[in-house]
């Protein structure tokens, strides 16, 4: 169960994973040695699963953002196994969905053009075994783009905020 000074510290480091511990420590009102502690147990209890720092894609020349929906032919263990496997290997694949409806799997493509991205089509995705339908979507725009998770942090009315709060 996560108390209120919890859900500050995760706002806080979902914002900006490089504050100082002086700095969170303050903004939470914990004590450097306090902090240590709900920091560790955080990611003891898996609630905290790593730190990164994000990139922008575009800057490293990844100019196209897809989303692809696949549809495998059948949903044996090995087939959804190998495919799986296959898709973690793929280094353009950001993010891989398992969903329910017409698809089977929803990806997160990034690719530096058409060309490469024809190139991924045909000679990485499509060659899977055991793979039926592949629908491509491109991304004209990207209105809103996160990582953050709501941590529901209570605004002074006693209500969820996406961000205000008062460490007691």
């Amino acid at each position: 169960m996560l108390d209120d000074v919890d859900r500050a510290l995760l706002h806080d480091l979902q914002q900006d994973a490089r504050l100082s511990n002086a700095e969170l420590a303050r903004r939470v009102n914990l004590s450097a040695p306090g902090l240590q502690k709900r920091l560790r147990k955080l990611e003891e209890s898996g609630v905290i699963t790593h730190y990164v720092a994000l990139i922008d894609r575009e800057a490293l020349g990844y100019d196209m953002l897809c989303f692809i929906q696949v549809t495998l032919q059948r949903h044996e263990p090995e087939a959804i196994r190998r495919f799986r496997s296959l898709v973690q290997a793929m280094p353009e694949v950001l993010e891989c969905h398992h969903i329910t409806g017409e698809y089977d799997y929803l990806l997160k493509v990034v690719v530096q053009n058409r060309k490469h991205l024809e190139q991924f089509l045909v000679e990485t995705l499509t060659p899977i075994p055991g793979m039926d339908k592949i629908r491509t979507s491109l991304v004209l725009n990207e209105i809103k783009t996160t990582t953050a998770i709501p941590v529901g942090l209570r605004d002074p009315d006693g209500g969820l905020s996406d961000g205000w709060l008062t460490a007691q």
